[in-house]
């Protein structure tokens, strides 16, 4: 005897038997618990009450609206609406109901109750129309998803095969059975004979863990903010001792998130099932089997069974050919789409599914996601039409740019002249979405902002609704909101997926970053530039302390502000600078600054540049070294105008190669920006072998630290020490490497890169330095190179191997607020100081040493600031 699904009937076909059969194949197990079942109902006793709501309904197929609510009633009556042939409108409650009401003009309505609004239908229904949902969830857009039985049997058929699903699993509704995810839910399991658990409340409710331990549940799904509030509860999986995996999907879930949870559940005998998908597939689309929830984090997985992903090229979107949108393929494409009740009658319009999504297939098979190409949001699980958003606010009078936040919508008003009502706006947004609150962020612009071609710079928006939350203390932190630092401060768009290095981020960006996330974050992870937006906003410090550490300081402490973390190199970048600074304005002497700085370089090209793919570093380098040698040849070629000693050796930043034989002033003024530049470079030519790139991956420490020992050598080899009879005494014997009619590599030997390039190497070594051992070793080297380096100059050694020390030993010091301000701005324009001050201190060394001191520092910062403003303006008009 077949057994015919309640979800797989022909068109036409109004009989029920087929439905209780299957339902009663199923027999006494327990079908429902929970609402409107709490002693249990079995598959057939469901089978009953859907043949009686079958019957009820009537043999004349119609239009059903049912709101739908995770109880037993409601779960009889779509399986019951769906037994008798009509085709169902699920809707949530409220104005999202009203609203699809409006629009389509149901024959039937359940809300709790049966309600006939006629006998026979309004509309002509195509015979293979089965469910018809909202493509924005519960927002009710008039927009809907036309599915049929055959659409929704093959994706319950499907996820039941994937996840497993066992006649003994239980599963709990933690999301709304109207919103297709949670739909999808309830048929997988009931496919496969399993237990539904019904209840509306919230991971966050101690009774629904009690109810879900009473129950045996033994899944559950979620969307990204229900992981969120099980990070919140510090959930483990301990709490139910049945739990056999979660799933999730309804929005991307950041990749460190995905690896969190992964590794929580393998440490406590539960899986993570991350799933990709939409209304428009019935559900599901693609899933990441559970073994690669870690490895593969970023990644969506692989194609349901019965489906397929292809990636088809869209040229005016992306120009990588590795990218374009992600089609999809199967049984549970939807019919197509529905905008007015005539539509219902169409019958297939759509035989495969554009995502909407850029992606690509990696090698090893696996899709991941890396865009949008349309103006849909997914916030709180909920698709959003932007758009829609706006048309309806301009309905009420309220001209707004509605942008994609990521965790939020950002909706920008125009200030003018006139003082905006954020609460209202606020108001009217939710009322059309139906997201909460914390889904809406308002900003008030004095105008949109706009492209060049007169359209709405959505990018802008997004990024100003991010900027507005980072300037609060917000209750939570997202990936969105340190995002939205990196991208101010790069230029470049972020996303939480994003780190500071994959984003190009480098040491002349990276002092401002680190200071304003501190201020985000309450704290600094040591390895803050390699880790996710996502990721540091994970680390962030319960809101308490923020906001204490927020507050404005008392007493003494008011004066110097509160206090903050700031990284070592950050400071010696600020030291370093005022004693160049001081030392040539005659206000002190406090040599060593230079040489310093040498080895914080190093520091930070192994913290920004030797990790990355070659490629990929030496773009890096690229722009790094752009942003150096640039304002250095602007400045240097105004000098050359009216300075006879400044030629183009220096303009070129070639003067340590063609220079002359003798340390000359201003012939090697600038000898430091261009020694910084060779070693930068040296450096990333060495790393652009193969073989040493992927020594430098595996052994971040060894590698600069063989490097530093054989840069030693020609430290040594040029310049010894001899014992000198007729004086008795040593004396000091420098060699050189001059060869040629020119003589390359002109200057004296403390100034040659060849022989400072060992200090750039203990640098590096210093950033992947991670035990006692390799720190003293360091040490050790440091004051090996550094003694007898400068002779009779023991002020200079000590203050070069204390520099390496606290760079190997002390990552991050705390220190007054104004005083980390400070420091900030001056380590980010220490280079531009060293530009300009040649320029300040000689009119007033010798009078006033502090007044030139202070003016060469402000003349530096300003011009910086110039160089930033300007920067911003070019990048704004080659958008």
């Amino acid at each position: 005897m077949s057994v015919v699904h309640p979800l797989e009937r022909s068109a036409g076909e109004r009989r029920v038997a087929p439905l209780v059969r299957m339902l009663a194949a199923h027999g006494e197990r327990v079908a429902l618990r929970g609402e409107g079942a709490d002693d249990g109902i079995t598959y057939a006793d469901l089978a009953g009450r859907v043949a009686t709501f079958a019957a009820t309904l009537g043999p004349v197929r119609r239009l059903v609206l049912l709101e739908g609510r995770n109880d037993t009633d409601t779960l009889v009556a779509w399986l019951g609406s769906v037994a008798a042939g009509s085709p169902v409108l699920l809707t949530g409650p409220g104005a999202a109901r009203d609203a699809l009401a409006a629009a389509y003009d149901p024959d039937v309505v359940w809300d709790g109750r049966l309600h006939t609004l006629r006998d026979t239908s309004a509309h002509d229904l195509h015979p293979d129309l089965a469910l018809l949902l909202s493509t924005s969830g519960s927002t009710g857009s008039p927009k809907l998803v036309r599915l049929s039985h055959t659409n929704l049997l093959a994706n319950a058929r499907a996820i039941a095969d994937y996840l497993g699903i066992r006649d003994t699993d239980v599963a709990a509704t933690t999301l709304p059975i109207h919103y297709c995810y949670g739909l999808s839910v309830v048929h997988s399991h009931l496919v496969a004979g399993a237990t539904v658990h019904l209840t509306g409340r919230s991971v966050t409710e101690p009774a629904f863990w009690e109810e879900a331990r009473a129950t045996g549940v033994t899944t559950f799904p979620g969307v990204p903010h229900t992981f969120e509030m099980l990070d919140a509860l510090g959930f483990t999986g301990a709490e139910l001792p049945t739990l056999r995996y979660l799933t999730q999907a309804g929005g991307k879930l950041a990749p460190d998130a995905v690896r969190r949870h992964a590794a929580r559940g393998a440490a406590n005998g539960w899986d993570l099932v991350v799933m990709y998908g939409a209304t428009e597939a019935t559900a599901r689309m693609a899933w990441l089997p559970p073994h690669l929830a870690e490895t593969a984090a970023e990644t969506i997985g692989i194609p349901i069974p019965g489906g397929s992903l292809t990636v088809e090229p869209r040229p005016d979107l992306e120009s990588d050919p590795e990218i374009g949108e992600l089609v999809y393929r199967g049984d549970n494409v939807m019919l197509g789409y529905a905008t007015t009740p005539e539509e219902l009658a169409l019958g297939r319009t759509v035989h495969e599914l554009r995502t909407g999504d850029l992606g690509r297939q990696r090698d090893d098979g696996l899709f991941e996601v890396v865009g949008r190409c349309s103006r849909i949001a997914k916030v709180f699980g909920l698709r959003v039409d932007l758009d829609r958003v706006e048309r309806s606010l301009l309905a009420d009078g309220i001209v707004a740019a509605v942008a994609d936040g990521g965790d939020a919508l950002v909706v920008a008003v125009a200030a003018g002249a006139a003082a905006v009502d954020t609460t209202a706006v606020r108001a009217a947004v939710r009322e059309v979405t139906g997201l909460p609150a914390a889904g809406v962020r308002v900003v008030t612009p004095a105008d949109l902002p706009r492209l060049p071609n007169g359209k709405v710079d959505y990018r802008t928006v997004a990024a100003s609704g991010a900027a507005t939350a980072t300037r609060e203390v917000p209750r939570s932190v997202s990936g969105r909101h340190v995002a939205a630092i990196f991208g101010e401060l790069l230029g470049k768009a972020a996303t939480p997926d994003h780190s500071f290095r994959a984003l190009g981020g480098d040491s002349l960006s990276y002092v401002e970053a680190s200071l304003r996330l501190e201020q985000l974050l309450g704290t600094l992870p040591a390895d803050w530039t390699a880790r996710t937006a996502a990721d540091l906003a994970g680390a962030a410090l319960p809101h308490a302390t923020r906001l204490r550490r927020a507050a404005p300081p008392r007493g003494l402490a008011r004066l110097l502000g509160a206090r903050r973390t700031v990284e070592t190199s950050v400071l010696l970048r600020a030291l370093a600078i005022v004693s160049i600074v001081g030392t040539h304005a005659n206000l002190f002497v406090l040599l060593g600054g230079a040489h310093t700085l040498f080895a914080v370089l190093g520091f930070n090209f192994a913290r920004f540049h030797a990790a990355l793919p070659r490629v990929e570093r030496t773009r890096a380098v690229a722009r790094s070294l752009a942003r150096i040698v640039l304002p250095a040849m602007l400045v240097i070629g105004v000098v050359a105008t009216y300075h006879q000693g400044v030629t183009w050796k220096q303009i070129f930043l070639l003067n340590w190669l063609t220079g002359p034989g003798e340390w000359e002033n201003p012939m090697w003024r600038y000898w430091f920006i261009e020694v910084a530049v060779v070693l930068t470079a040296v450096a990333t030519l060495v790393l652009a072998v193969p073989a040493v790139s992927r020594v430098a991956r595996r052994h971040p420490f060894a590698l600069p630290l063989g490097l530093a020992v054989a840069g030693l050598l020609p430290r040594f080899a040029l310049r010894t020490t001899a014992y000198d009879a007729e004086e008795g005494g040593f004396d000091v014997v420098e060699r050189s490497l001059s060869v040629g009619p020119m003589g390359i590599g002109g200057g004296d030997f403390l100034h040659e890169p060849h022989t400072v390039f060992w200090l750039f190497a203990l640098g590096w070594a210093a950033a992947g330095a991670t035990t006692v051992g390799q720190r003293l070793l360091l040490t050790a080297l440091a004051a090996v190179g550094t003694v007898g380096f400068f002779l009779g100059e023991p002020g200079r050694e000590a203050y070069i191997v204390l520099g390496i020390v606290a760079l190997t030993w002390v990552r991050q010091v705390q220190v007054p607020d104004r005083v980390a301000r400070t420091a900030g701005v001056l380590a980010s324009a220490s280079m531009w100081i060293y530009l300009v001050h040649w320029e300040v201190y000689p009119h007033l060394e010798h009078r006033i040493p502090l007044l030139a001191t202070v003016l060469s520092l402000a003349a530096g910062v300003l011009a910086w600031q110039a160089w930033g403003r300007a920067e911003a303006a070019f990048k704004r008009r080659t958008a």
